[in-house]
């Protein structure tokens, strides 16, 4: 079997769910190796089967003036440190086609952000990589969006996909996360992840100094939706960390900060090991009889 499908198997029976975590971008090649090493440390003692994540270029910022990496080609190179020198899985995302098979040599799983999930080359693209792909639902898109944009994966020749909720468009400047889709989402049949960060984005929601605007959000309700995303049986769980977030050159008002990783994983595994989410209710339409 290989590799890549070995690790799709153990994040598919992963318990009580496996985590995609790390710091939004790469800001640097000493900053992501010791965000790794901290993250890899806490899920290791809570038993956590971990795929380590950051960004090589956010293409998708509100402002030509945001911070958006290193770049691919530097980009991949510290992800490629990151990955040997803790020996863990790498998740990357990508917004072209002629990406995928660079970022492919090096990422364990590929991420496709929500603005492009229903991108049919990019979703091919990255298909023949023979990666997983984790599809992000967008914005925009009903839960049942997320069934043809996985088997457009599977046309590609690869089944090894999940599909990942992060928030639906409430408004202009807000997202909510509806419960529902992620029991809806199963009918992709993959595994399901909540991204419990950028659900809770306010694009467009910040007014900057001297003009302009940046994404806001409401990191108190991380824990929140966490919560209840466990609580409903979900497969994995993603979250953006950081070190220092009011210092985050991207999204630092989604960033849960590293203090509080370990306290919010351990809450969460409690839930998740009570709850009976992942079991479907069989509900009995006969007749009540005394």
């Amino acid at each position: 079997m290989d590799p890549s499908t070995t690790l799709y198997n153990q994040l598919k029976s992963a318990e009580p769910f496996f985590l995609f975590a790390g710091p939004n971008v790469i800001e640097s090649e000493e900053h992501v190796l010791r965000m790794a090493s901290h993250i890899k440390s806490i899920t290791s003692r809570l038993g956590l089967q971990l795929v380590f994540k950051s960004s090589f270029d956010k293409a998708n910022r509100t402002s030509s003036k945001s911070f958006r990496g290193p770049g691919l080609v530097e980009g991949l190179k510290i992800l490629e440190k990151v990955k040997v020198a803790y020996d863990i899985p790498i998740v990357t995302d990508v917004h072209e086609t002629i990406q995928c098979e660079e970022v492919g040599r090096v990422a364990d799983v590929i991420q496709i952000p929500a603005f492009l999930c229903r991108q049919t080359d990019l979703l091919v693209a990255a298909s023949k990589t023979g990666k997983i792909i984790n599809i992000k639902k967008g914005q925009f898109c009903a839960p049942s969006v997320m069934a043809n944009s996985a088997e457009k994966i599977r046309l590609g020749g690869n089944e090894k996909v999940m599909v990942c909720e992060r928030g639906t468009m409430f408004g202009y400047n807000d997202l909510i996360v509806d419960p529902r889709n992620l029991e809806l989402m199963r009918e992709a049949n993959c595994p399901v992840v909540a991204d419990i960060t950028h659900s809770l984005q306010q694009p467009a929601g910040r007014k900057l100094e001297g003009g302009g605007v940046a994404s806001g959000g409401l990191r108190e309700l991380i824990p929140c939706i966490a919560r209840t995303a466990v609580s409903v049986g979900v497969d994995g769980i993603f979250m953006e960390v950081h070190d220092d977030p009011l210092n985050a050159p991207v999204d630092g008002p989604t960033q849960w900060p590293l203090r509080h990783l370990e306290e919010l994983l351990e809450e969460l595994i409690a839930i998740a090991r009570v709850s009976q989410g992942k079991k479907p209710f069989k509900i009995d339409l006969t007749p009540f009889r005394d």
